[in-house]
């Protein structure tokens, strides 16, 4: 049986942990690299990238991070996330392990008072619309040609892949549907 890492250093990695677990994964709390040695596959959860990142280096986390994902490790990213696993942070100075060719503006949705939640129509995930909720969102400002858009909202991809990594500008984690964790564990 398969083993998720959570990334749990800061953020909600614990509602992450909550949803697998309703579909029979077992998870563990990653938060140095012997860690990494147990999991099949990991979440990096929404949070604060910049004090997330710090935390992944000052845990000794970012090398063996990136040599895993580089090796096939599927991992799950929302927000900041997302964040930290793309190529460029446009604007920021902060820790990134440059693994998904994505650009990304940090809270480009706007600040944390301007949260909000919608429906997003996916083709690939089909009817019924995947709930949104976006809180202090990153925006994918441009992607590689190995970069599949999974959803979009507004014309911008929400929700992209590339082989073994799938990232979310927005938080599935805080809904009841389960359909993108289920369709992360068959990375597994």
């Amino acid at each position: 049986m398969a083993t998720i890492g959570l990334l749990a250093l800061q953020g909600d990695y614990q509602k992450h942990g909550e949803c697998f677990e309703s579909l029979g994964v077992s998870t563990i709390k990653v938060r140095c690299p012997d860690d990494l040695k147990r999991i099949d596959g990991l979440v990096m959860p929404g949070g604060e990238s910049t004090t997330i990142g710090k935390l992944i280096e000052r845990e000794g986390l970012a090398e063996p991070l990136v040599e895993r994902i580089r090796s096939g490790m599927a991992v799950f990213a929302t927000c900041a996330g997302l964040i930290l696993l793309a190529k460029e942070v446009t604007g920021y100075d902060q820790v990134h392990l440059s693994v998904l060719d994505v650009d990304v503006a940090r809270n480009a949705y706007g600040r944390q008072i301007e949260s909000f939640e919608v429906d997003i129509e996916s083709p690939f995930f089909g009817p019924p619309p995947i709930r949104g909720v976006f809180i202090r969102a990153p925006l994918i400002k441009r992607y590689g040609d190995d970069v599949e858009v999974l959803a979009e909202y507004e014309h911008v991809p929400v929700l992209v892949r590339r082989q073994k990594i799938l990232a979310a500008s927005f938080h599935p984690e805080l809904t009841d549907d389960l359909r993108i964790q289920e369709y992360f564990l068959t990375f597994l």
